[in-house]
């Protein structure tokens, strides 16, 4: 009977030792890794929220978003394998252009992980994309200049045009949608300047636009916008600015008509939809069929700002 007990305790403490040693994700949780282009956006901040609130609801998803702290293949594709080598069931993907990411994709694959797409694909099957359809918000954007230079009736003159990179998908389908509007117009457009997103390199290519005489000039995400609205507000310029993406400086600049307007996402519904979708392929009970969903823009002017709130989290909310 002594010798029954004793192997009893020690069967209790044993099984109450490897029960500690499993890590703080359940054995049954899926492993799923946002990984975004850099960390410098909101626009990023705001899709992790989304995401965030879908893994509440599930309750059976360990999350974790990681990005480099600036854009760079490399330092993406090293996400991606660190996050594969962590044992990764699902990548949440912002890619940075369409074919730098394709080879540890296809290794992320191989090793059964499977993959989404949030704001901007690469050229690798995946389960679902979930992004803003990018062609037409640029073009949104070109009409949204082009009348209000009408209004004040200016026809003709130079526009600039800020991208991240010429790789981005997202932004030159931006900017191809926005170039569309001109091209039977008296207007000319400038050569493409790039600033890979950042903020202060953004200002300095738009300072030099407006000294060209430029009458607008389109920033194609959020830190091409504040680049070009601090431009043209340290130069006292009328110039036109219309950008992309939704902060609270980029909120404030317009507030202060500085900005014309900007083509504001729903990251938060990217990344929501994704952890979604990443989950029933996971369970298979979607495996999903590659298929693309536009998760829209809203037109975000002087008029309306106070009306969706006035901060880049209340106009998420409002335009969702």
């Amino acid at each position: 009977m002594k010798r029954m007990k004793k192997a009893l305790a020690m069967a209790c403490v044993a099984a109450m030792t490897a029960a500690m040693a499993i890590p703080a994700y359940a054995a049954d949780n899926y492993k799923i890794y946002l990984i975004s282009m850099d960390q410098m956006d909101q626009h990023w901040v705001n899709m992790d929220k989304g995401c965030k609130k879908a893994v509440e609801e599930l309750g059976n998803v360990d999350y974790q978003w990681t990005a480099p702290d600036v854009k760079d293949d490399a330092k993406q594709i090293e996400c991606i394998n660190n996050a594969v080598a962590g044992g990764a069931n699902a990548i949440l993907l912002a890619a940075n252009g369409p074919d730098a990411d394709v080879a540890a994709l296809q290794e992320a694959s191989d090793a059964g992980v499977k993959i989404v797409y949030v704001d901007s694909p690469a050229n690798f099957d995946a389960v679902a994309t979930f992004a803003t359809d990018n062609t037409a918000a640029g073009k949104t954007a070109g009409e949204q200049m082009l009348k209000a230079l009408k209004d004040k009736g200016v026809t003709s003159g130079k526009i600039g045009l800020l991208n991240t990179n010429a790789a981005t998908t997202s932004t030159v389908n931006r900017e191809d949608g926005f170039r569309s509007v001109f091209k039977d117009t008296d207007f000319e457009i400038l050569e493409t300047q790039y600033s890979e997103g950042d903020a202060a390199k953004s200002k300095d290519i738009a300072t030099n636009y407006i000294n060209q005489g430029c009458v607008g000039i389109f920033g194609t995400n959020e830190g091409c916008t504040v680049g070009t609205g601090n431009a043209i507000k340290e130069a006292g310029s009328d110039v036109v600015g219309v950008g992309f993406d939704k902060s609270d400086t980029i909120l404030g600049l317009i507030k202060d008509g500085t900005l014309l307007c900007t083509m504001a996402q729903n990251p938060d519904v990217m990344g929501y939809d994704g952890i979604k979708a990443a989950v029933a392929a996971l369970d298979g009970s979607d495996p999903g069929d590659g298929s693309t969903t536009d998760t829209g823009v809203t037109v975000i002017t002087k008029d309306n700002v106070d009306s969706l709130g006035g901060t880049a989290s209340d106009v998420e909310s409002a335009a969702s």
